[in-house]
């Protein structure tokens, strides 16, 4: 998959990861319109303070990316060192430090390699000739399976290519993972901005592999302008889709994940309510296990909603609960009724729908299952 116009990009191996690229510099042609949100983790790297300053003005030309390295609760060194990464990329192409993301995954605690980074960017010059978003997903990836990249095409031709990692650690607050959607459309900053945040809220904000918060969530839209003007709402729906499809993927691929599972909260008194329970259901241990498992236990998909307790307009006798398109509470199943679940929950996806019966307004969420893979990943990540 090719970046869209006006974007190029640099990709390499400075030797944090062993034998595979772990530096991505991807830039604009000159400054693009921008928006970008992050983690409101209080341990949040320093490449997350330094980016949050340099995208408050929603122009930036290029972002930096290191994998397999937080930088993260490494104090003024640390920061120094992030700071030192952004100034030595602008020079590299030519642009302000003020126009430069940096963004930073992997180990929390241990501080770049700077003596490495610092030869490398001395000898990296613009303008580069990379054009592979698959290479770019490619390098900022960790304990992800493959890369994750997803296009739209608007009727005019402009296209929207976005790149994703994280298949751990995913229960965000304001963005998750690092997300780049990158796009040759033309749109003014403040419409870019509310849109991009919109969908982040119904798309990234929507997930959750293991119901934990990373230090350095990142997730940023750059417009370059080259394709022209568009359709406001078509840019949206086109966007939302590019956004969705790569929360899909990081939901399918978490760690150690064997199924997608999709919450779906219908008949909510608000949007809030509906996606705190979705998140209450995806996020239990016991539903995850009882997916893994194909076990139809609907009972704990029941916990998970009275875990919301604060809800009390939430009445038992007026919830609905299915797996797939089949209502396993109110309604009785009987034995081939639960035969036939068993099978479904096998599958690669499994979709378990709520009604409240409290409203109209719904929310739906995506995580996975959890496995002892996820288990075997997490008690040996830095060993």
């Amino acid at each position: 998959m090719e970046l869209p116009l006006g974007f190029t990009a640099h990709v390499a191996n400075v030797g944090i990861k062993d034998d595979t690229t772990d530096f991505v510099v991807v830039a604009a042609d000159e400054p693009c319109n921008a928006s970008a949100v992050f983690t409101r983790s209080r341990f949040a790297g320093p490449s997350v303070e330094i980016s949050r300053r340099h995208a408050a003005d929603h122009r930036l030309q290029a972002v930096v990316v290191v994998s397999k390295n937080a930088n993260v609760a490494t104090g003024d060194p640390g920061r120094a060192d992030a700071e030192e990464l952004a100034a030595g990329t602008a020079a590299a192409i030519g642009c302000g430090i003020d126009d430069v993301l940096v963004a930073s995954t992997g180990v929390i605690g241990r501080r770049y390699p700077m003596d490495r980074l610092r030869t490398h960017l001395g000898e990296l010059r613009g303008p580069f000739t990379g054009t592979s978003a698959d290479d770019v997903a490619a390098a900022i990836m960790t304990t992800d399976t493959h890369p994750k990249t997803a296009e739209a095409v608007l009727p005019n031709g402009a296209r929207i290519v976005g790149v994703a990692k994280g298949v751990g650690m995913i229960e965000p607050d304001m963005a998750t993972m690092l997300a780049f959607v990158l796009t040759d459309a033309e749109v003014p900053a403040a419409d870019l901005d509310g849109t991009f945040r919109h969908v982040v809220a119904r798309t990234f904000n929507s997930l959750s592999v293991d119901s934990d918060t990373s230090t350095s969530d990142t997730a940023a839209v750059l417009a370059s302008g080259r394709a022209g003007a568009v359709d406001l709402d078509e840019f949206a729906a086109a966007l939302h889709a590019v956004c969705l499809d790569l929360t899909r993927q990081l939901a399918a691929d978490g760690e150690g994940a064997e199924t997608l599972i999709v919450v779906d909260v219908a008949g909510a008194r608000d949007d809030d309510q509906a996606k705190r329970v979705a998140k209450a259901i995806v996020n239990s241990p016991l539903v995850k296990t009882a997916v893994h498992g194909a076990d139809p236990n609907w009972g704990r998909v029941a916990m998970a909603i009275g875990k919301c307790a604060e809800d009390t307009d939430i009445d038992q006798s007026r919830v609905r609960i299915s797996f797939g398109d089949r209502e396993v509470y109110p309604t009785p199943i009987g034995d081939a009724e639960l035969r036939e679940l068993e099978v479904y929950l096998r599958g690669d996806e499994v979709l378990i729908g709520v009604d409240l019966g409290t409203g109209e307004q719904a929310w739906t969420v995506y995580g996975c299952d959890l496995t002892d893979g996820y288990v075997r990943i997490n008690a040996d990540y830095t060993t």
